[in-house]
């Protein structure tokens, strides 16, 4: 089926994204449409914006934490030492 089975296509507009690593990207979208101000990157994923000179800058990604991780941000270490005896006592049969 073609286009002239399917009728005129919509007039589209090609606008021209950047991303931080120098890539281009030009989705077209139709003209009556809104364009967004960010775009994802389809090579690298990063957000691309319309000046080339000052595009998105990339995500910043946290590091993975271990559950460990996450108790030593709230506990000190003399924290861990009074749990540790306590939990030590309650075994030995202390408490």
């Amino acid at each position: 089926m073609g286009e002239a089975e399917r009728g005129e296509s919509a007039p589209r507009l090609r606008i021209v994204f950047w991303c931080s690593n120098g890539h281009e990207t030009q989705p077209s979208f139709a003209s009556d449409a809104q364009v967004p101000d960010t775009w994802d990157c389809p090579r690298c994923g990063f957000p691309a914006g319309q000046d080339r000179d000052n595009p998105p800058a990339p995500p910043r990604t946290e590091p993975y934490k271990t559950h460990l991780a996450y108790v030593r941000e709230r506990r000190s270490d003399a924290d861990g030492e009074a749990i540790l005896a306590e939990a030590l006592a309650k075994l030995r049969g202390e408490i």
